[in-house]
């Protein structure tokens, strides 16, 4: 069974062997190592002249990114941590994201930022961070996650073969998560939007009263929460799973509404003014009369402390609760 990281691991393995632009960049991405998450792991024993590793330096990597993508390169850039990203934002929302515009369509800036994000794993305030709601409305930005459900391979390919500029937001506890098969959703019928980068959605045979979106790792407590009102209060959710985070792409969801009227939205960002906030904003345009909660974390620094940790982020009692919620 392969996992989240496997399947990327692969297709940065399968871009660089069909496609000589592409190049591989960052910080100690290099074998033996093979970076931090050892995505880029093998890469640059096959690939040694396109696989580069860098200084310290997002901003850097940021400006030989743009430059070679300007020169009709596709670099694919790892940043050690999403939460550096924020060193790398002026180039990318002044300069990647604008070129194309600027310069009447005579350019393009196909480049991918892989950003790993999320907490979970004790790294503290600024190595636990999600920080793509920051970015999401950059106009000329696109920004896409991967999920246990799709093909992370593909959705990474489908980037990489992308004209404009995608962040790629990779939750850290999902590299070792196993892509779901069809016994894993035992509970579900699964339909998809189709597309580069597709939107799921799960329902079950019994009419729901609630939609839960989200994106990301998020799905993993979401199914969970799922189960748990299904079985324990006799509530059917249906689950609508973002594969694009930017630009919004929402008639699936709004779909989803129609039939349930009650929208949990569900992030791992700081709650207010998120993600989540315009989900909801945009859904309650469209779809009038439906109510609506929100469920992020909360508005601090993530701490070191696990029992801290756990009481920022959400949590499946903490949706579970918000759902409740939201049908009183």
């Amino acid at each position: 069974m392969s996992t989240i990281l496997e399947s990327l691991n692969s297709a940065l393995h399968t871009a660089l062997e069909t496609d000589p632009r592409v190049y591989v960049l960052g910080e100690d991405i290099l074998d033996p190592y093979g970076g931090a998450f050892k995505v880029t792991r093998g890469l640059s024993t096959r690939f040694p002249e396109r696989v580069l590793t860098t200084p310290i330096s997002e901003a850097a990597i940021m400006g030989i990114c743009n430059g070679m993508a300007l020169r009709g390169l596709r670099p694919v850039a790892e940043v050690m941590f999403g939460d550096f990203v924020t060193l790398m934002a002026d180039q990318l929302i002044n300069h990647a994201a604008k070129f194309r515009w600027m310069y009447n369509d005579q350019v393009r800036v196909p480049l991918v930022l892989r950003l790993p994000m999320g907490g979970r794993r004790g790294y503290g305030p600024t190595h636990s961070q999600s920080l793509e709601k920051h970015l999401l409305g950059a106009p000329g930005l696109k920004a896409v996650a991967p999920n246990s459900l799709g093909s992370p391979a593909d959705l990474l390919l489908s980037a990489i073969a992308d004209d404009d500029p995608v962040l790629f937001v990779e939750h850290k506890l999902l590299y070792t998560r196993p892509i779901l098969e069809a016994k894993d959703l035992l509970d579900w019928e699964v339909s998809s939007s189709g597309g580069p980068y597709p939107t799921f959605t799960l329902k079950t045979d019994y009419q729901s009263q609630i939609t839960i979106a989200t994106y990301g790792y998020n799905f993993e407590l979401a199914r969970e929460a799922a189960r748990e009102l299904m079985y324990e209060y006799e509530i059917f959710s249906e689950i609508v799973l973002f594969s694009q985070l930017s630009p919004f792409e929402l008639n699936p969801l709004f779909d989803s509404l129609r039939r349930t009227g009650h929208l949990l939205t569900l992030e791992e960002g700081p709650q207010t003014l998120g993600w989540g906030a315009e989900v909801a904003a945009r859904s309650a345009e469209q779809v009038p009369g439906i109510r609506v909660q929100r469920l992020g974390a909360l508005d601090l620094p993530i701490a070191n402390a696990k029992s801290l940790e756990d009481e920022i982020l959400p949590s499946v009692a903490k949706i579970v609760q918000s759902a409740l919620k939201l049908l009183q």
